[in-house]
């Protein structure tokens, strides 16, 4: 309890201080994360970084429910073509360019480089859609909605970055190629991840209407089903057949939520906001304690920074792509460009997947050395984009979009 305690006060303090600064706060609890784990005095013990592991799955599903709480019928409808196209332009955009850029500057080979553009090629819902709710909040935006552009986009993002990296694994490992897995199977679990998270939606609306239970215990109910949901879908085994987007299905069960019950939708929202004052400290800490500055490779620093600031005006341009059709003005598609940078949390939990699997020797051709460059890179990306976004978005809401 020691090491829990001394997490939540030193990442307070180092919000206030960043914040105070004209940072955002969630860099001074990644630093804290950094500080007192493996990059610093390391007096964080094993179990609490196993219990902060599995705590930012809960915290992420947290904010994705407020998210969910606070987007209309009316809002979707306006902004779905520009978001779909967001969740996967940018990102399959960025991954190729990233590939091709790890090839020939890394020397790494074809199936490496992919495995390592897609692991890069994710955007952090972590850093992006509480920042997006942030200026919800402020009315930052809210004339075009987009801050719900953003968020719902970035939901959306990891699952065709994951998948991808999941089929250059495949091959790596002397696995046949499935790409039908990719091209149908993707959409299908959007689909199906929208379903199933709208049907919960209308089973809690039922429910919560007949039975007369106190907000916090719905909340709690809530919170549980939203988890085991989750973690059903990342199963292996349902993976395998197909990858549901349990992120984008959980906004659903709020969006839901709000068109059928939007009293309750409301103070439902009120109650996830305290539990996030929580849940943040616990989901930045753990990306800071990720970020293990040991497994940084410095004689690569200079070209993985030269090949993230690549793969970074791919993604740019890939957002701008996304957003032709879009009624964004000039200003707030360059806000959505920024918007899109930060890479924290599937590289912080899969930066490390390549070097486990050729340790084990799960990798037909690749080497130790290889995995060891993908996790320096992972590592890099987390260490030069998140504050880059983190404070791109703060400093280029208020200028770009307006207050509403």
């Amino acid at each position: 309890m020691l090491d829990v305690a001394l997490i939540i006060l030193f990442a307070l303090m180092g919000n206030y201080l960043f914040n105070k600064a004209g940072l955002p706060g969630l860099l001074g609890m990644m630093a804290t994360g950094m500080i007192l784990g493996p990059s610093g005095f390391n007096i964080i013990g094993d179990e609490v970084q196993l219990l902060l592991k599995e705590f930012k799955t809960v915290a992420l599903i947290v904010i994705l429910i407020r998210a969910g709480l606070g987007v209309s019928k009316e809002t979707l409808n306006r902004i779905g073509g520009p978001a779909i196209r967001m969740s996967f332009i940018p990102g399959v955009i960025e991954g190729i360019v990233v590939m091709a850029a790890a090839h020939w500057l890394l020397g790494l080979g074809v199936l490496e480089a992919g495995m390592l553009g897609f692991i890069i090629a994710a955007v952090s819902p972590a850093v992006v859609v509480p920042s997006m709710l942030y200026l919800k909040e402020i009315g930052i935006g809210m004339k075009k909605d987009v801050p719900t552009l953003v968020l719902a986009g970035a939901s959306l993002d990891d699952v065709f970055a994951i998948t991808i990296f999941g089929v250059f694994a495949g091959l790596a490992a002397g696995d046949a190629a499935n790409w039908a897995y990719v091209f149908l199977g993707v959409p299908a679990g959007i689909v199906l991840g929208a379903l199933i998270g709208a049907l919960i939606g209308l089973t809690f609306t039922w429910f919560y209407k007949k039975y007369h239970l106190r907000d916090t215990m719905k909340v709690i109910i809530f919170l549980v089903v939203s988890v085991i949901f989750y973690e059903l879908a990342e199963l292996p085994v349902i993976k395998s057949v197909v990858p549901i987007a349990a992120l984008l299905g959980i906004m659903a069960i709020g969006f839901v939520l709000l068109e059928k019950y939007d009293m309750l939708a409301v103070r439902m929202a009120n109650k996830f906001n305290k539990i996030w004052v929580f849940a943040e400290i616990l989901l930045f800490v753990y990306i800071g304690l990720e970020v293990r500055l040991v497994d940084v490779n410095t004689s690569l620093v200079g070209i993985g920074v030269l090949i993230l600031m690549i793969g970074l005006f791919a993604r740019s341009l890939g957002v701008y792509l996304s957003l032709i059709k879009s009624h964004l003005n000039s200003r707030e598609k360059l806000f959505c460009v920024i918007a899109y940078w930060p890479k924290a949390t599937v590289q912080a939990a899969m930066g490390a997947v390549p070097l486990t699997m050729a340790l084990n020797g799960q990798m037909t051709d690749m080497t130790v050395e290889d995995g060891q460059l993908i996790l320096t890179m992972a590592v890099l990306s987390i260490i030069v984009t998140a504050p880059l976004g983190a404070i791109g978005i703060k400093l280029a809401g208020p200028k770009l979009l307006g207050h509403d």
